[in-house]
């Protein structure tokens, strides 16, 4: 980072990734670098969490995870499972003195790919352990679903095309939120 540079690191899948193509000037004109791997699952975000996060020397990582693993992208996996990998990376980033905001998994009622796996309460409840636990460890954590979600626990049509990753409405209501909750990590010393 330059001198005096705040970096931020967005770490995750296609979510991450898209939001660079539905609003490229949100990483150009801030501090932030987006590592964003469509497809990806936790344990693959984990083994590549220290290249693309810890080397980078960010002060603050934003970690969004888990709906590919629920989705089954890399075979089953339990919640337990998911929530161990994402808390790994928590653990990687408070030891390397990155501050963390843990982002609650976007509301998904079915998925195009991989239907009839029924993930709508299983993210619900992987966002309260993800809760929890950043509560219990004093690190930050970002709740998109609720600002999302439709009564169904999917996510509004206006915020999505396919039901799981947002456009730019999506990505717009995000927006302010993250940087939110970046600011609040920034204040901590």
């Amino acid at each position: 980072p330059a001198k005096g540079e705040s970096r931020v690191v967005f770490m995750g899948n296609s979510i991450t990734i898209g939001w660079a193509k539905h609003h490229p000037t949100f990483f150009t004109e801030n501090p932030y670098i987006n590592r964003g791997i469509s497809g990806q699952t936790t344990p693959q975000m984990l083994l590549r969490f220290r290249p693309d996060v810890i080397d980078l020397d960010p002060e603050v990582v934003v970690i969004l995870a888990g709906t590919n693993d629920i989705a089954g992208n890399t075979g089953p996996s339990t919640l337990e499972m998911i929530f161990g990998n994402i808390v790994s990376m928590a653990e990687l980033a408070k030891a390397n003195d990155i501050k963390v905001v843990l982002c609650s998994v976007l509301p998904v009622y079915d998925y195009r790919w991989s239907p009839g796996l029924e993930p709508a309460e299983k993210i619900v409840s992987l966002n309260k352990m993800l809760k929890t636990y950043a509560k219990k460890n004093k690190i930050g954590y970002l709740d998109y679903f609720s600002a999302v979600v439709d009564e169904r626990n999917g996510m509004l049509s206006k915020y999505s095309g396919d039901g799981v990753h947002p456009n730019k409405e999506g990505y717009n209501v995000m927006e302010p939120l993250v940087q939110q909750a970046i600011k609040k990590q920034l204040k901590k010393k």
